[in-house]
């Protein structure tokens, strides 16, 4: 029996072995993932210029007694344009509403936004739930904008300067704790580099 013993601990060996190979795998996936932040992805259209497609507007879309415009790249030549992509299904869209509102109110900018894959009067019903920021509102009803524009999913915000130039991608909603550390931040640069 003793000459059993000696090969009965290499095979114990050899079984733990694909244990300590999962392991040591999913603990460099944990570290290399786990604390990247989505919003820090490169975008291929920072300074580019933003896509040059008019969207029309959300159909019947009213504001202080106006009909709110779609959307037209005209508006981002000589203003710094904050452009959120948007959609009432989206739950994160729900939580930043009231931080595109005091966005808003800052009079050195504009907000535009665009409705992706939306039903007119849920959108419509969002915006007179929360207020609505935006100075024009294009419909993306097939996403074809979305995709000119490298959305990767709702909702995401731009910084446009005031020469039509994508200048900063936010991946993801817009929170307090991003809005002054990284948003605010980015529309302040943009609107030094163009003064």
């Amino acid at each position: 029996m003793t000459s059993d013993q000696p090969q009965s601990r290499p095979r114990r060996w050899l079984l733990a072995l694909p244990l300590l190979v999962f392991a040591g795998l999913a603990a460099l996936f944990w570290f290399r993932l786990g604390d990247t932040d989505i919003s820090r992805i490169p975008s291929a259209l920072i300074g580019r210029p933003a896509p040059d497609k008019v969207l029309p507007p959300v159909a019947d879309l009213v504001h202080d007694g106006k009909a709110v415009p779609g959307l037209d790249p005209a508006i981002f030549k000589n203003q710094v344009t904050v452009v959120n992509v948007w959609a009432s299904w989206c739950v994160p869209c729900h939580d930043e509403a009231p931080l595109l509102l005091q966005l808003a109110q800052d009079k050195r900018i504009q907000v535009a936004g665009i409705n992706y894959k939306d039903a007119p009067e849920n959108a419509r019903r969002f915006l007179g739930r929360y207020g609505n920021p935006f100075v024009a509102v294009g419909t993306d009803t097939s996403g074809r904008t979305a995709i000119d524009w490298g959305v990767y999913g709702v909702p995401e915000t731009f910084v446009i300067d005031r020469k039509g130039t994508i200048a900063f991608k936010l991946i993801g909603p817009i929170t307090p704790d991003n809005f002054d550390r990284v948003l605010k931040r980015e529309i302040d640069k943009a609107l030094q580099s163009d003064s």
